[in-house]
C-alpha cells in the first residue's frame, strides 16, 4: 500500500464521499432562506420547522427511512415558538455548516436607534441627578413588546415558572437594579416572623433595617427582596407590601415557608426591581405600567437583547436517534431544550447560556397525554456542550423505571457546567438526576451558591468529574446531595476529584442527608472539600474505600439523627416519611429486596441506627479529625461507622506527584501502597473533562 499514488487514494476518497452522500440527504437551512425553496445548498429553507417537515413529507411519500442531516448555515435564528419533534422524526442530524457559527435565541436584538438617553427627558426625574446621564431607555411599546412577564416569588420550594424578560447587554445577563449593589444587608429585629407553608392567612413578615436608605424608594409595593430569610438552605424572594420609615420596619407582601429570622449569619436581604437604584453597569428595571426600559451606561455597548421566549427552544417528545451538533441555544425565559420519552437523542458539541430555567432536561413521557410510542426516555446524552449563566440549574437527567428497576442509560460526558442559579439559588443543581440507571462521567461543575449534584432514583453512577467551588453561599449543603428515602440505593461514586468548597458553615462534598443509604463511595479526592468532606445523617451502607482526604478540618462526620433528634425522629415513626416512600415502591419484594438485601430488613434492624457504613483503605493527609461523631450526648458510647485499622492518617506527603499544583496522582513508589493493605493506585490523571478526541 506504501507504493499506492496521490491520485489512487484521492480515487478512493471520493469514492467513500460519494457513498456517503447517497446515504445521507442533506436538507439546508439559512438564515437569509426560504421556506418555498428546495432545501438544497443553493435554495436553502429558512426555518429549522420546514426542514422537518421537508424529511417527514420525504419518508411519508417514498418510504425513505435514510438518515438525513440538517445542515444550518451560520446566523441568529430567532425562535419564537417552541421547535417540536416527535415520534415521526428519527435518524436525523442537526449540526451547523463547517466553521460557521449557528445561534437559536429567544431574544430579540434592539437597534442602536431604539436606545435614547434620560437626561433632557421628562423621566430623568425619576434618577439622582449624579446618575442621570448615564441611564439610558427602550420604549419596549414601540418595538412592540408588551408583556414582560411576571416577577414572582421564586427559590425554596416555590414552582418553576419562566424568568421575566431579562436583559442581556454585549452577550451578558443583566439584573434587575438592586440595593446594595454588590452585597446584602443583615435581618434585623423580627416583629412578626409571617405565615408558615401550611398557614392558610398566608401573611408577610415584618422585620427592621439599618440605615436610612429604603426611605428614599418611591414605589415600596413594586419592591422585592431576595435572601436567606431563616435556614441557610432555603433562599426566596418576595415581594414588599410597605415601608415604615418611622419605625425602619420593612413589611412583605409573601410570608417564607419558614417563617423569617434573624440572628443567622446568612439571615441576609437585597432589594431589587428599584427604579431609581440603576446606578452601575449591568443593571436595569422596566416600567411595566409605561413600557419602558431603563439600564444603566456600561461603558461600551455592542449589544443590547431583551428575551422573550418562555417556552423550550426545542422539545422532542418520543423522538428517536436525532443528534444537534455544534449549536448555540441562548437567551430564553425558560430552558433551551426539553427531551420526554426520546430514545438515543444526543446533543454534542452545543453551548447553553443565558437562559432563565435549567438548560435541558430528559424525562420520561408519562404525564402527557398524547403518549408517544416509547414512554421512558433511554440511551440519550448530553456530550462535551458548555452550560453557564442559568436562572435555575444546568440539566435535569431522568428516566428509568423506579418500580422495576429498569434503568434508562441516559447520560451527561464531557461537560463544562458552571456559573449557574442565577434566578433561584438552592436545589436547582448544575445537574439533577432522578429516575434508574443514569450516568454522570467527566464533568466539570463549578462556581454555584449550591448544590453541584442533586440525587434521587436508584443505580446511577457519578465517576470522573471535577467539582469545586459550589455551596458557596448555603449552609448545610453538600456538592453531592441526597435524602430522606431509603430505597434510593445502589449509587456507585468512584474517581471524582471534589475542592475547594467554603468552610465557613455546614459544607460537605458528598451528603448523605437525613437516613440516606446505599451509595459506595471508592477512589475519590477530596482536597480542602468544605467543613467535613463526607457527612452521614443517619443512614446507613455507604461504605467509603480507597479515598484521598487532603487537608481538611474533619474527615467524616457522621450522627444518629434518627435516634437521637428531636426534629428527625417523626420520619421513621408509623405513617412517617420513611415508610410512605419504602412502601411506594414495595420495598420487601422483589426486584428491591432481591437487589438490596438488606433494605428487606429496614423496619427490623433498628433503622435509627446507622449500620454497615465501612470505611476501609482510605487515606487522610492533614485532616484536623478523621471522624467527628455527633451524639448531643445521646449514645456516646455506640460506634456510628466500621472504621477499620486499614486506612492511613498522615500529617505527611505520602507521595503526591505535585501536592502545590494539585496533581495528587501517587507515585509508583508511594510507601501508601505497602501501609493501606489492598490500596488502588487512584487513577486522578483521569478525572474531569478532557479535549473532544483525546477519550
Amino acid at each position: 500500500m506504501r507504493n499506492l499514488s496521490r491520485r489512487y487514494y484521492l480515487f478512493l476518497f471520493l469514492l467513500y464521499f460519494l457513498g456517503s452522500c447517497a446515504g445521507n440527504s442533506r436538507v439546508y437551512v439559512s438564515v437569509d432562506g426560504n421556506d418555498k425553496g428546495t432545501g438544497k445548498r443553493n435554495d436553502p429553507f429558512m426555518t429549522l420547522e420546514r426542514a422537518r417537515d421537508y424529511i417527514r413529507e420525504k419518508r411519508m411519500g417514498e418510504a425513505d427511512n435514510r438518515p438525513f442531516t440538517i445542515l444550518l448555515r451560520g446566523g441568529n435564528y430567532r425562535i419564537e415558538r417552541t421547535i417540536h419533534f416527535t415520534d415521526k422524526d428519527y435518524n436525523i442530524t442537526i449540526q451547523s455548516f463547517p466553521d460557521e457559527k449557528v445561534t437559536l435565541t429567544g431574544s430579540i436584538l434592539i437597534a442602536p436607534e431604539q436606545i435614547l438617553p434620560v437626561a433632557g427627558t421628562d423621566k430623568e426625574e425619576i434618577f439622582p441627578e449624579a446618575n442621570r446621564n448615564k441611564v439610558f431607555m427602550v420604549r419596549l411599546k414601540d418595538l412592540p413588546i408588551e408583556y414582560y412577564g411576571q416577577l414572582e416569588p421564586v427559590g425554596f420550594g416555590r414552582p418553576v415558572t419562566p424568568a421575566p424578560m431579562e436583559l442581556f447587554i454585549n452577550g451578558k445577563p443583566g439584573h434587575l437594579s438592586r440595593w446594595p449593589n454588590d452585597s446584602s444587608v443583615n435581618i434585623g429585629k423580627v416583629i412578626y416572623s409571617g405565615s408558615l407553608a401550611d398557614d392558610k392567612r398566608q401573611e408577610g413578615a415584618t422585620f427592621t433595617y439599618p440605615g436610612d436608605k429604603p426611605y428614599g424608594w418611591k414605589h415600596p409595593e413594586k419592591v422585592w427582596i431576595a435572601g436567606y430569610f431563616n435556614h441557610g438552605w432555603a433562599d426566596d424572594a418576595v415581594r414588599l407590601a410597605s415601608i415604615d420609615s418611622s419605625k425602619k420596619a420593612i413589611t412583605t407582601f409573601h410570608p417564607h415557608r419558614y417563617g423569617f429570622g434573624s440572628g443567622k449569619p446568612w439571615n441576609q436581604w437585597y432589594a431589587y426591581n428599584i427604579v431609581e437604584e440603576t446606578d452601575a453597569p449591568g443593571e436595569y428595571c422596566i416600567d411595566r405600567e409605561e413600557g419602558i426600559l431603563y439600564f444603566f451606561d456600561p461603558g461600551t455597548l455592542s449589544t443590547l437583547e431583551v428575551s422573550l421566549l418562555e417556552e423550550p427552544i426545542m422539545e422532542m417528545l418520543g423522538a428517536s436517534d436525532i443528534t444537534v451538533k455544534g449549536i448555540v441555544f441562548e437567551n430564553a425565559r425558560g430552558s433551551a431544550a426539553a427531551l420526554y420519552g426520546t430514545g438515543n437523542c444526543i446533543f454534542s458539541g452545543c453551548i447553553f447560556r443565558n437562559l432563565g430555567s435549567f438548560a435541558i432536561s430528559i424525562e420520561d413521557a408519562t404525564g402527557f397525554s398524547q403518549q408517544p410510542q416509547q414512554a421512558f426516555s433511554s440511551n440519550n446524552g448530553i456530550v462535551d456542550c458548555i452550560i453557564y449563566e442559568t436562572g435555575r440549574g444546568g440539566i435535569v437527567l431522568s428516566g428509568g423505571d423506579r418500580n422495576t428497576l429498569t434503568p434508562a442509560r441516559n447520560y451527561v460526558h464531557n461537560c463544562t457546567i458552571h456559573d449557574f442559579n442565577r434566578i433561584a439559588k438552592t436545589y436547582s443543581a448544575g445537574i439533577k438526576i432522578s429516575g434508574v440507571g443514569n450516568q454522570i462521567i467527566h464533568n466539570e461543575i463549578f462556581n454555584a451558591p449550591h448544590v453541584a449534584i442533586l440525587l434521587s432514583g436508584n443505580d446511577h453512577l457519578i465517576e470522573y468529574n471535577e467539582i469545586h467551588h459550589v455551596c458557596m453561599e448555603t449552609d448545610d449543603a453538600g456538592a453531592i446531595y441526597y435524602g430522606r428515602n431509603p430505597s434510593e440505593r445502589g449509587h456507585l461514586v468512584q474517581y471524582n476529584f471534589i475542592h475547594h468548597l467554603p468552610e465557613r458553615y455546614r459544607t460537605t462534598a458528598i451528603y448523605h442527608d437525613d437516613a440516606a443509604c446505599g451509595m459506595k463511595v471508592h477512589g475519590n479526592v477530596f482536597y480542602k472539600a468544605g467543613a467535613f468532606p463526607v457527612l452521614i445523617g443517619g443512614g446507613s451502607d455507604n461504605p467509603y474505600t480507597n479515598n484521598i482526604f487532603i487537608d481538611c478540618p474533619v474527615g467524616i462526620k457522621v450522627d444518629n439523627r434518627l435516634q437521637a433528634f428531636d426534629w428527625a425522629k417523626p420520619m421513621i415513626a408509623p405513617g412517617g416519611i420513611i415508610e410512605q416512600r419504602l412502601n411506594e415502591i414495595k420495598f420487601d419484594r422483589p426486584p428491591y429486596c432481591t437487589n438490596y438485601p438488606e433494605l428487606a430488613k429496614y423496619w427490623e434492624e433498628d433503622p435509627s441506627f446507622p449500620k454497615r457504613n465501612r470505611v476501609d483503605r482510605n487515606l487522610f493527609v492533614n485532616v484536623g479529625q478523621t471522624v467527628l461523631k455527633v451524639d448531643d450526648g445521646v449514645n456516646a458510647d455506640k460506634q456510628f461507622l466500621d472504621f477499620t485499622t486499614n486506612n492511613l492518617v498522615t500529617r505527611e506527603d505520602p507521595g503526591f506527584i505535585d501536592k502545590n499544583r494539585m496533581n495528587f496522582k501517587l507515585t509508583e513508589t508511594s510507601a501508601v501502597f505497602k501501609k493501606i493493605r489492598g490500596f488502588e493506585a487512584v487513577p486522578f490523571e483521569k478525572m474531569g473533562t478532557y479535549a473532544i478526541g483525546n477519550k
